[in-house]
């Protein structure tokens, strides 16, 4: 198995993430939430920082479900370090990339975001 270099524990979901989940993105944000941001995120308790920029090829883990970086902003691992916070465009190739987000790939997206409790994790490719 691949080397985890980013784990995350999910504390709570803002009311409006699962819409923006349907749509495909997953906004991850540590505490403190900008109070902006807060209702379409799921909020997290990151263990550590990533130990090294998000590379093309690597994994998030979401509930369980293996989702491979496909593409990597300039700015995505520096956000994911300093706050706790990174964008994922699952399976949404035509999205344009910002510079604070990740496209990843998966068969099947869940219905849900991932729940109080789950853990998130990057791993290596």
């Amino acid at each position: 198995m691949s080397t985890p270099l980013w784990t995350t524990t999910v504390t709570r979901i803002g009311n409006g993430a699962q819409e923006m989940f349907d749509a495909g993105v997953l906004i991850l944000f540590a505490e403190p939430v900008p109070p902006a941001l807060a209702d379409v995120s799921v909020v997290h308790t990151p263990t550590s920082a990533p130990g090294r920029e998000i590379q093309v090829g690597d994994v998030f883990e979401v509930a369980g479900r293996q989702y491979p970086v496909d593409e990597v902003g300039e700015k995505a691992t520096e956000n994911l370090r300093e706050l706790g916070h990174v964008v994922l465009y699952l399976n949404s190739v035509d999205q344009k990339l910002l510079p604070g987000a990740v496209h990843v790939r998966g068969d099947a997206v869940p219905p849900t975001p991932p729940a109080a409790g789950e853990q998130i994790i990057l791993r290596s490719a």
